[in-house]
């Protein structure tokens, strides 16, 4: 097989890829704006979390954007999921205008794992869970929810500011695999996370909204042509 048919099969198989998640990318959407508004009454929760958010933002425009954070975040996101997947780390750099890190393994979510997982926001959870079990934190739940929703805007704003330039965790992967799998990823993060910080909804039913509004989709595209 020549070269250049091996490249057009990879790019086909890319297509049939993207194609086939992209029902559930729609599903997972419509099951996330179902768990949004079914927590719509959890007023203290959204005050906070948007409180966080909001002061990031005020940071991102009005003060120097803490790129080394950014990157030491974005590396060590690969490290995470190299490890979760089973490879090794044979180098790791990181500065402020980029880094890189080289892994015994790769795959589309070791590469792209940092455009759609929040770094900072799982280590302020797991840090919080943490304090919680040494000592009594329950009256102090609304700081909590206020730094979720901080570092959860800076991994949305950083990321954003990042992919203007060139990425090349994105040319490894391709832009239509790249663009379908972080938006499913940034979704299904917020679809498994906010039933858990809002208590309206389980996770189980999340994911069960999530595969019938995709079979609903799925109907619908059938029956439109």
């Amino acid at each position: 097989m020549s070269k250049k048919t091996q490249t057009h099969l990879d790019s086909l198989w890319r297509i049939l890829f993207c194609l086939a998640l992209m029902p559930w990318c729609i599903g997972a959407t419509w099951a996330l704006a179902l768990v949004i508004r079914s927590a719509g009454n959890t007023s203290m929760f959204w005050v906070a979390v948007l409180g966080g958010a909001a002061g990031w933002t005020v940071v991102f425009f009005l003060l120097p954007k803490p790129l080394w954070i950014y990157v030491v975040g974005h590396e060590l996101t690969h490290v995470l999921w190299a490890w979760l997947c089973g490879g090794r780390v044979k180098s790791f750099r990181a500065t402020a205008r980029g880094g890189q890190v080289v892994v015994t393994i790769s795959n589309p979510l070791i590469v792209l794992a940092p455009y759609f997982f929040p770094l900072y926001a799982v280590l302020w959870a797991f840090l919080w869970a943490f304090g919680s079990w040494l000592g009594h934190w329950d009256p102090y739940q609304p700081w909590f929810h206020f730094g979720l929703g901080f570092c959860y805007a800076f991994h949305v704003t950083l990321t954003a500011h990042i992919l203007r330039v060139r990425q090349p965790d994105l040319d490894v992967e391709g832009w239509l695999v790249s663009a379908v799998v972080i938006w499913l990823g940034n979704v299904l993060v917020l679809l498994l996370t906010l039933p858990m910080l809002t208590g309206q909804v389980s996770v189980w039913t999340a994911l069960r909204w999530w595969v019938e509004r995709t079979g609903r989709f799925l109907l619908w595209l059938t029956s439109a042509f």
